[in-house]
This record gives structure tokens, C-alpha cells and sequence, in this order.
């Protein structure tokens, strides 16, 4: 990911043996994480089981909340293109119980269109 990505908020593709080294403690037994992406320090990480949220705290980051999503718990989602002067594309996660949205802006040169297959596919089983 770019510094200037990093400043504007975007996220970017990160690679699952990464992110299977960062959180594998904290996946279940057969989980295995489908795909990833960073926003500077957070990150969301779609596994075949779960959503998986994850806020770094504090400057120096050691404090993480993981915030553990099913699947079944996904109400609806919508998913905004970049436009041709816009900066980035937004997916917006819906969760049962809850009015507002998880909000996430996604880099303009990610496949916004991927991230939403892979949603829709654990959502929609």
C-alpha cells in the first residue's frame, strides 16, 4: 500500500500467508482466510467461516479489538464504484441489530468488484 493510499484512508489486498502468520491464533480449527485488506494499521479479513474486523488502538497499536462477524449476521451490503474523478470505492456491511453500517473505502485500483463476490458468496449461502 502507498503512503498517499495509507493518508487518504484506502485499503489495500494483503497476502493470506501475512495475515494467516498475524491472526492465526484466533482462527477456528478449519478456517482458512479467503481474502484481506489493510486500512493503514486496521484490517478486514474475509475467512470461509466469518468476517473478521480488526482495530489496532493507541499509537503504538498493541491494544486490538477483533470484531468477529458470521456471515448469517450480514443483513445486506452495498458496494459504491470509483468514479472518474473519485478516489475510492466504499463497501458498506450491514449487520442484524444494528442501524449503522461498518464503512469501509477501498483503493480505486482494488477490484471492488471481487471484494463484493467474495461477500456475496458466504453471505448469500
Amino acid at each position: 500500500m502507498g503512503l498517499f493510499d495509507g493518508l487518504m484512508g484506502n485499503a489495500s489486498e494483503v497476502s493470506i500467508a501475512e495475515v494467516q502468520r498475524e491472526i492465526g491464533k484466533i482462527l477456528a480449527n478449519n478456517e482458512r482466510v479467503e481474502k484481506a485488506y489493510k486500512l493503514i494499521r486496521d484490517m478486514f479479513i474475509f475467512t470461509d467461516k466469518r468476517l473478521i474486523l480488526i482495530d489496532k488502538q493507541g499509537l503504538t497499536g498493541k491494544k486490538v479489538e477483533f470484531h468477529s462477524i458470521p456471515y448469517k449476521s450480514i443483513a445486506h451490503f452495498s458496494v459504491e464504484t470509483a468514479g472518474s474523478f473519485d478516489w475510492d470505492a466504499e463497501i458498506k456491511i450491514f449487520i442484524s441489530g444494528s442501524q449503522l453500517p461498518i464503512q469501509r473505502q477501498l483503493s480505486k485500483n482494488l477490484n471492488i468488484y471481487e471484494v463484493q463476490s467474495v461477500l456475496a458468496d458466504y453471505v448469500l449461502r
